[in-house]
């Protein structure tokens, strides 16, 4: 897999040996350790398979972790979908664009992978100069429901051109990530 870099940041694949690093970064970036424990299950998780894990590096330091795993559309559809789930940054590299190359390079992976569609339960704010749109008025409804305040920001990005008009349903995420705490946003 290239390797993206910018100023001092290299993003690569994490490595199955850094398994602790991935989560040092989660942990700081969201200031608890249920992210790490949702990471550490999604990524032993069959379900979830194959993943795509990144950590992004500023002068050799890990300052952000991005993960995209495996999930199925109902009824079953020939798709390849992805759910992009969490992204973090440590705070003290957040606000200097890791996220978003995080992103950019996670979207670059799954579209030379064949992937059609990827899922976000995020900031609505954020997603959208991604691509990201909502994903609800689309057709596409979340594992779990998601309150209607919060509805726009269950959002699909479409890798492959005009597949989302050909397809609708539910999205059946990796068990690990299949319980109701995951999906409030």
């Amino acid at each position: 897999m290239p390797v993206c870099a910018h100023r001092n940041m290299i993003i690569r694949k994490a490595k199955d040996s850094e398994l602790d690093t991935v989560l040092m970064v989660e942990r700081s970036a969201f200031g608890s350790e249920e992210e790490a424990v949702l990471v550490r299950g999604l990524l032993k998780d069959e379900s979830a398979m194959p993943t795509v894990s990144l950590l992004a590096f500023e002068n050799e330091t890990a300052a952000g972790h991005i993960l995209f795993t495996r999930a199925r559309l109902e009824p079953e559809a020939p798709l390849s979908v992805y759910l992009l789930a969490p992204m973090a940054v440590v705070p003290e590299f957040q606000r200097q664009g890791i996220g978003s190359a995080l992103i950019q390079k996670g979207l670059q992976v799954l579209f030379d992978a064949g992937v059609d569609l990827v899922f976000v339960l995020g900031h609505i704010a954020y997603y959208p100069r991604f691509g990201f749109q909502p994903a609800g008025v689309m057709g596409f409804e979340a594992t779990y429901p998601i309150p209607e305040k919060n509805a726009d920001a269950w959002m699909v990005q479409a890798l492959e051109p005009d597949i989302i008009n050909r397809f609708s349903g539910k999205v059946i995420c990796a068990d690990t990530m299949n319980r109701p705490e995951y999906w409030c946003e």
